[in-house]
């Protein structure tokens, strides 16, 4: 039996132009240029105008030069989307954000052309001398190095798919040789398979002083656990060294390098980062401009503006005008929202970075020692807007200002209570933890009580575990593996 129920509920909605500034926020200013050359692309009503004052044409907007009175102009209301579809959504597609570099402003210098590393591998490899078995091996031992150019697969299963797909044998033996010969490439120790091997290779085809090149030969092929421990009386004892030869050996180790794939893996374009925000000081004041000027200002098309304007004053249209004005009629309403959606954004961003300066001003003033706590709550409540804004805007957005080029997020943090009452930002303490240890003595570092203790006696209230965990965030290892000799 069928039966009827009523059900109150309640949900946010989310409007299509509500969705598309919420994308616009998180973008970065790289990326929103590449927004907006697609949009550019794919709505012919968009212009690219460099106009004055830096500001769209308002009365284009505001003033509809197409009453929807007409007979034939009638464009449905954009449907709404609940915010749960929009959270599934996802970030704006990846294949939105390839543009061809030929779209690229072309005051801007050209990036040179950089070789990867696989291929001036491949080109040494080329170079040798060697049978075509082995140019086939050598080609997929270098395919298999991971970022720091090590050899991760071991060669015994690289031999073996060698005879299983290509039906070539070659013998361990062999494959060794040519191993060693490719881990003489430039850069030397590449496709070693341990950071022993890698550092031993670089030491037997380098020129250093032959006497500690054979001390630290010794030391890493058979005292390794020792140095890696740090265990240097140990070292000192077992070869009769003095302490100022056992620090020379340990210097000369130390030039050598650890990951010889390291920084010719990515592409220097790639870790680039262009700020969203400059600060200035001028005087005693500090001043705010968004870096959006290499962004195309946009502005209405004047020529499709009239086509759509002679349309409606037709009062006999035929069904292919019909069909064309509707269509630009949709393209007008689209254009006017992402207009309207980046001003929006600029006016956002600045209203968010300008509270972030007057929170943090001291900071701007004097550095980093002058960071106080700060959760996205309190600049949300300063500008009364949703903290998931908030989230957006810092998330991937960088500032420079006269103390360097820190991400937004830099400047969010939680605090700890000082004895005197007031509370000091974690990343303050972490700056303190780092003076403290860089200024330890290297032959007894400071243990992670002993560091608890010092910050005690400065008047920061922190645990044991949370200076090993302050210290574990900046990478900086225990007290046994800071011991120098």
């Amino acid at each position: 039996m069928l039966g009827f129920q009523q059900k109150l509920s309640l949900s946010q909605k989310l409007s299509p132009q509500q969705i598309q500034y919420q994308k616009l926020l998180q973008l970065n200013i790289m990326s929103l240029e590449q927004r907006i050359k697609e949009e550019m692309e794919i709505n012919p009503l968009l212009e690219d105008e460099l106009i004055e004052s830096g500001e769209v044409e308002q009365e284009q907007i505001e003033s509809d030069p197409l009453d929807t009175t007409d007979e034939f102009d009638s464009v449905s209301d954009a449907s709404e989307y609940d915010a749960e579809d929009y959270m599934n959504e996802g970030d704006l597609d990846s294949d939105r954000l390839n543009f061809s570099r030929d779209d690229e402003d072309r005051t801007r210098p050209i990036a040179p052309h950089k070789v990867s590393l696989s291929d001036s591998l491949l080109d040494q490899l080329h170079l040798l001398d060697e049978p075509r078995e082995l140019r086939i091996l050598g080609e997929m031992i270098i395919q298999s190095l991971d970022k720091d150019g090590y050899l991760i697969v071991g060669l015994e299963p690289l031999v073996e798919d060698l005879e299983m797909f290509e039906h070539i044998s070659v013998s361990i033996e062999d494959a060794e040789k040519l191993l060693k010969k490719i881990q003489i490439f430039d850069p030397i120790g590449i496709a070693s398979r341990t950071l022993q091997e890698c550092l031993i290779v670089q030491l037997e085809n380098l020129e250093y002083d032959p006497y500690y090149t054979y001390l630290a030969k010794e030391i890493l092929s058979e005292h390794y656990n020792d140095f890696v421990n740090k265990r240097y009386k140990n070292i000192e004892s077992k070869l009769n060294l003095t302490d100022d030869t056992l620090k020379l050996t340990l210097n000369l180790i130390h030039k050598l390098n650890p990951r010889p794939g390291e920084g010719n893996i990515s592409s220097e374009q790639a870790n680039q980062i262009t700020p969203d925000f400059t600060i200035e000081k001028m005087d005693d004041n500090f001043i705010v401009s968004l870096n959006d000027k290499s962004a195309p200002s946009l502005t209405l098309s004047k020529t499709y503006l009239s086509m759509l304007e002679s349309n409606k004053r037709k009062r006999k249209i035929s069904p292919r005008q019909k069909e064309t004005h509707k269509f630009l009629r949709e393209k007008f309403e689209s254009a006017k929202w992402f207009i309207a959606s980046i001003q929006q954004r600029r006016h956002t961003l600045m209203q968010i970075m300008t509270t972030i300066l007057e929170k943090q001003f001291e900071f701007f003033e004097m550095g980093p020692k002058s960071l106080k706590p700060m959760i996205y709550k309190d600049i949300a409540d300063e500008i009364q807007m949703d903290i998931s804004t908030i989230s957006r805007v810092v998330n991937g957005k960088y500032v420079q200002s006269p103390v360097g080029i820190h991400e937004l997020k830099y400047f969010f943090s939680e605090g700890l209570a000082t004895s005197s009452g007031e509370d000091i930002s974690n990343k303050h303490i972490k700056e303190i933890l780092k003076e403290l240890i860089e200024a330890e003595s290297k032959k007894t570092p400071l243990s992670d009580d002993k560091l608890k203790d010092m910050l005690n006696e400065k008047g920061i209230k922190i645990a044991r575990r949370t200076v090993a965990k302050y210290r574990e965030a900046m990478m900086i290892p225990v007290a046994r593996l800071r011991k120098e000799v």
